[in-house]
């Protein structure tokens, strides 16, 4: 049967998920001719294998695996689908490598429309090449109401990073600087309004953003000099900075004026006592950087659209207790550890 055959069986309006979209059957040969492939296509894809073979650069190899099962899932700025993409190209992109291909995986619940998956899927076909990268294989589930609160997606991303780059969060030294790309918190809040009806005067949507473009200017200005690059994505920039500071065996100091919160995000976080250091992020970055490096790589990051709002926010310092501490707005300083619980669940 054609793939044309296919989509005309397809009702991407007002059609919805069943179990036999899972079964292996015409009904699933319908479903990933008629809707992957369309929001996909590639070279790969269309040859229908159950694998997609790719030339390899010269470099070392970098791969990430990740599952998102946000909820709502679609929310200001962006949807399941556009989230699975940028959160495993940052993944990748923290290494420094040029993310390359990605694999997804799709757990549908049945009684999904149509038209739900079909926007998720095209919103995840455009940052795929918008970011440059393939989505070359991928893997398709059914299961029953009730079982996956509509969509569960995986993504698994490959990529290249060049040789003479090894960034590791254990080469952190005493004095390096810590920058950030911008603004913290926007996902979370934006993800969690959407949840709760909360309304702002003017609306907080997620940063998700695929970073590796970013990235590459930064390698550019800052080369070795650059020890490690993280997204702050669950726990937010105090889970982050706890895992390097328990990987390198240092602590850090932080200024909390210096950390870029947009009023909205902090006057939500106020009012539902969060704290935004701990609130999840999709398109930032945190950078740990040599001080010798570390204004050429801020001036980087500001020249790109995507780190016009970074700052140099603290540094590393010696400290057996590997304690990560924040020097207030009124004059104190406070321990910033690790979040506890389940602050904002399903954001990511």
């Amino acid at each position: 049967m054609s793939v044309k055959s296919y989509q005309r069986k397809l009702d991407l309006e007002n059609g919805r998920v069943d179990l036999s979209h899972g079964s292996g059957g015409r009904a699933m040969a319908q479903l990933i001719s008629g809707l992957f492939h369309q929001a996909f296509g590639n070279e790969w894809l269309a040859r229908c294998n159950d694998q997609s073979a790719f030339d390899v650069a010269a470099g070392r190899m970098v791969m990430t695996t990740d599952g998102y099962v946000v909820s709502p899932l679609f929310f200001p700025g962006g949807n399941i689908g556009s989230l699975a993409v940028h959160g495993t190209i940052n993944d990748v992109a923290m290494s420094g490598a040029r993310p390359l291909y990605l694999s997804a995986s799709f757990i549908i619940e049945e009684g999904l429309p149509f038209s739900d998956l079909k926007a998720i899927a095209d919103s995840m076909g455009a940052a795929a090449r918008s970011a440059g990268v393939y989505i070359i294989a991928g893997d398709t589930k059914v299961v029953e109401r009730g079982k996956a609160d509509g969509l569960f997606i995986s993504t698994t991303g490959i990529g290249i990073v060049a040789d003479g780059l090894d960034l590791s969060a254990d080469k952190a030294m005493v004095g390096d600087r810590v920058l950030v790309s911008g603004s913290l918190g926007d996902h979370g809040v934006a993800v969690m309004s959407k949840r709760q009806n909360v309304a702002f005067q003017t609306e907080v949507v997620s940063d998700s953003a695929a970073l590796h473009k970013l990235v590459a200017v930064m390698v550019a200005a800052g080369g070795s000099g650059i020890r490690v690059m993280r997204d702050p994505t669950r726990g937010g920039l105090a889970a982050t900075l706890n895992e390097i500071a328990h990987q390198s065996e240092l602590g850090f100091r932080l200024q909390e004026a210096s950390i870029p919160v947009k009023p909205a995000v902090a006057a939500t976080c106020e009012l539902l006592g969060l704290d935004p250091i701990h609130v999840a992020n999709e398109g930032k970055l945190v950078a740990i950087v040599a001080p010798d490096f570390a204004d050429a790589v801020l001036a980087a990051m500001k020249a790109h659209p995507l780190g016009s709002d970074a700052a140099d926010i603290g540094e590393a310092v010696a400290d057996n207790r590997k304690f990560v501490q924040m020097a207030t707005s009124f004059g104190g300083r406070r321990i910033v550890d690790w979040l506890w619980g389940e602050q904002l669940p399903r954001i990511c």
